[in-house]
């Protein structure tokens, strides 16, 4: 029985409604159709063998009425073994896509994973996975929450056995080249034994080559089976330039040595068996240093996932039972004992102690943890013992919220990763094509079949794209591991990226550039009207306000013990204050805007409210039936932080603005104490997003900073949005990049890594193009045209090799970023 909920567009009335469900419901194996007028939609159960989707949907357009039925997708991610190269990532990629049901695949070459998103009533699983062994290579075990060590265990394995393979290559490699190159240099002072000499006994010092070289070959096998399989679907990967060479090299050794059996000793120069055996032997040594940079990249989340704890100690019957962490459920109450790391995600019950939340927040100093106070899973319990309630376990833990993000961040591919998936693209069949054209030139221009076979080898060897595959994605997996180690969250490559282009950002005031807990600092009644009653009757209004400024109100209040009144009717007046009716008086309660419209006079306490103004405070007017009873003042501290890292955004080259809800001179104040010269003052919640487009509109690249709640549209405008607070925003949907810490300094620190990562990105890519432009010609022969030495084939192998190992090496280097507040 299928269970589906379509969306049915046309209907204007409760008729359309009933006309639907009635027509569906009489379709010989629907069990149940039911429409909602308010949701636009119709639920239907029905059985998939008597009756189709296209039945259903032909029934509803009859009437009339459009349908539109919901897509379900499942997002996965696949390890996939067996990958060499850009190309293998790139075609995997494109045949994923090509399937139908797929919405979006993304091959990651550094992570060896791809993610899929896909419909499962369109394709399987099982499909997707069979399509990837299809082109050769290995599905491997669906990645589950916490398979981090299987992850890990597999990876050591893959450099188990490629140092394996190589060091049995080596033993091979070098005997090999020792006589073949031996008879070779005269002045070498270990000459070959007799019994081996090439011109003496040349069969067996070619069957002797053969026998050193098969090991190598066998270690080897994976370049030739991978190889040619993709070389028959046509789509040449790294695998294939080797084998073909390597190939090449083989089967013209082999027909020699048979010309040496057949009477022709001469045929002894011809042997090449040491070119394929070393270059396997380099290129198996430039994968197990790949394999282990590539390992490296990825230790940021390795230690993020370190650092829960695998046990839990849970009361239970009033006994204390040490219970493995998948256990813990939520309600559930949990002792903590000093050393000891918080298991899950709760509230302290009884006790008081300092926490260290440094793996949440990167700050290293303790947070002191009273009864009600939030704590986090892997965070560690430095000197008090503590009780607390379970309200967040497993995959909803800040923890598992972090990990996700700097997952899900080191999976995305960056806009620049296009350039190499372009290229990779189509890299292979051209290099193939220039070998071949080498190759044939050479033989028409009169050199030996020995000489051009010795281009073709070298070009196919020299021109393999791995650099150009790990040059994106190494550099984004360590920035952003390295953004995680300090407390900044990018949400995907594309945003790592974006941020090294902005010009102009944009704070938001309050709990931004300011504490967020402002204090009552003024009480200011008109002649006639009590300060207590006007604190009274302000504080009443506020209670049911959620702005931070009614809070200060309202705790001002209850410092002096006033008590609140009950409030009839309450109405918020967005961007202006509230409406409130107390004590059978009609109450107003807010800024200047607000008693304007209102028409209310406010005399002489105008003067007052602009010099409170321009002093940094916030004055709040209150007026009772529609006469001016008095000002509360109420002031904001500005952080500690702030004007230093507006200082450094503006020696970055950035231009800095600041947008409030505020009137003007109290934000002019405020943003005199930091160092901004641009302020957006008596913006509403509503028209920030609208001044964050005017600022687009001028040209610039817009960071919108701000507390991810009110000014969520802002940030979804801007080209790059930051939310700035706790643990406890990690999973905010409306920001690219989040900022664990209240530290503004984390904002130049998270443009600077980026610029870094960007940088490095681009320093890659110049030297895996640059190695790539500059190896072809070389070992096409060009040098030898013009008097120049002719590249062995054994040291194309090894550029090539070096050449990946250098691009993860320098990605490597970002480890070393420092933040600026260290």
């Amino acid at each position: 029985m299928n269970k589906e909920t379509v969306k049915i567009t046309g209907m204007t009335c409760a008729a359309c409604a009933q006309r639907i469900q009635k027509s569906v419901s009489k379709l010989d194996g629907v069990n149940e159709a039911n429409v909602n007028i308010a949701t636009e939609r119709l639920s239907v159960e029905y059985e998939e063998s008597k009756v189709s989707k296209a039945k259903i949907q032909e029934v509803v357009e009859k009437l009339g009425y459009g349908i539109i039925w919901e897509k379900k997708t499942n997002s996965v991610t696949i390890p996939i073994g067996g990958m060499t190269c850009a190309a293998c990532a790139q075609r995997i990629e494109k045949i994923l896509n090509k399937l139908d049901g797929v919405e979006k695949a993304s091959v990651n070459l550094a992570t060896e994973k791809a993610t899929v998103v896909y419909d499962p009533q369109v394709v399987r699983l099982s499909g997707i996975k069979k399509s990837i062994e299809k082109l050769g290579y290995k599905a491997l075990d669906i990645e589950q929450e916490g398979t981090i060590d299987q992850d890990k265990l597999r990876k050591q394995k893959e450099i188990k056995t490629l140092r394996t393979k190589f060091i049995v290559s080596l033993i091979f490699a070098v005997p090999l080249l020792y006589f073949a190159m031996a008879p070779m240099v005269s002045w070498w002072p270990f000459p070959i034994p007799e019994f081996f000499a090439p011109m003496m006994h040349p069969l067996r010092y070619a069957i002797l080559q053969l026998t050193l070289v098969t090991p190598i070959i066998i270690a080897g096998y994976r370049f030739y089976t991978v190889g040619f399989r993709a070389l028959l679907q046509r789509s040449p990967n790294m695998d294939s330039l080797v084998a073909i060479g390597t190939s090449a090299a083989m089967i013209y050794s082999i027909y020699n040595t048979f010309e040496i059996a057949g009477g022709n000793p001469h045929a002894v120069m011809g042997l090449y068996y040491e070119s394929a055996g070393v270059i396997i032997t380099l290129i198996l040594l430039g994968k197990s240093l790949e394999a282990v940079s590539k390992g490296k990249t990825s230790e940021a989340i390795k230690k993020l996932i370190g650092l829960a704890p695998k046990t839990a100690i849970v009361i239970q019957d009033g006994k204390e039972i040490e219970v493995p962490i998948e256990e813990v459920e939520i309600g559930d109450v949990i002792v903590v004992k000093p050393g000891d790391k918080i298991p899950v995600d709760g509230v302290v019950l009884e006790g008081t102690t300092a926490i260290d939340e440094a793996m949440l927040t990167g700050e290293s100093m303790p947070v002191g943890k009273k009864t009600g106070d939030p704590v986090y899973a892997a965070s560690i319990n430095k000197n008090g013992m503590i009780r607390f309630q379970a309200t967040k376990v497993g995959k909803d833990t800040a923890l598992a919220q972090i990990i996700k993000l700097v997952e899900d961040a080191q999976g995305s591919k960056a806009p620049i990763a296009q350039i190499a998936d372009i290229v990779s693209g189509y890299f292979v069949p051209i290099v193939v094509i220039i070998a071949i054209v080498a190759f044939a030139a050479w033989m028409i221009s009169g050199q030996s079949l020995a000489f051009s076979l010795t281009i073709f080898i070298s070009v196919l060897v020299i021109a393999c794209p791995c650099a150009l595959g790990l040059a994106t994605p190494t550099a984004i997996m360590v920035g952003t591991g390295k953004g995680a180690e300090n407390g900044i969250l990018f949400k995907g490559g594309e945003a790592l990226e974006m941020t090294h282009k902005i010009t102009t950002i944009v704070f938001d005031k309050t709990g931004t550039i300011t504490e967020g807990n402002p204090e009552v600092t003024d009480i200011i009644p008109t002649p006639g009207s009590d300060r207590n009653k006007l604190l009274q009757l302000a504080a009443s209004g506020e209670k049911g306000s959620e702005h931070p400024l009614g809070d200060a109100i309202v705790r001002g209040a209850e410092k002096e013990n006033l008590e609140l009144l009950r409030v009839e009717q309450f109405e918020a007046i967005p961007g202006h204050g509230i409406k409130v009716i107390l004590e059978s008086k009609e109450v107003l309660i807010g800024n200047k805007k607000l008693m304007k419209d209102r028409e209310i006079a406010l005399n002489e306490l105008s003067a007052r409210s602009d010099q409170l103004a321009g002093e940094g405070k916030t004055p709040m007017y209150v007026a009772v039936d529609h006469k001016l009873a008095g000002i509360i003042a109420v002031a904001d501290v500005v952080k500690e932080g702030s004007a230093k890292a507006i200082q450094k955004l503006q020696e970055m080259g950035i231009e800095v603005v600041m947008i409030t809800g505020d009137n003007r001179k109290t934000a002019e104040a405020i943003a005199k104490q930091v160092g901004i010269y641009r302020v957006l003052a008596e913006v509403l919640p509503q028209d920030k997003s609208n001044e964050v487009k005017k600022l687009q509109a001028e040209g610039k690249k817009v960071c919108m900073v701000g507390d991810g709640i009110n000014d969520a549209p802002a940030l979804v405008q801007a080209d790059v949005g930051m939310a700035i607070g706790s643990g406890t925003d990690v999973a905010m949907e409306s920001a690219d990049i989040v900022l664990m810490r209240s530290d503004l300094m984390d904002v130049p620190t998270a443009i600077h890594l980026s610029r870094r990562t960007i940088r490095n990105i681009k320093e890659n890519l110049f030297w895996a193009f640059g190695y790539n432009t500059a190896g072809i010609p070389i070992a096409a022969g060009v040098l030898y045209l013009f008097g120049g030495p002719l590249l062995s084939p054994m040291f194309a192998a090894a550029a090539m090799s070096l050449s990946s190992v250098s691009v993860l090496t320098n990605a490597l280097r970002l480890k070393r970023f420092k933040p600026y507040h260290e």
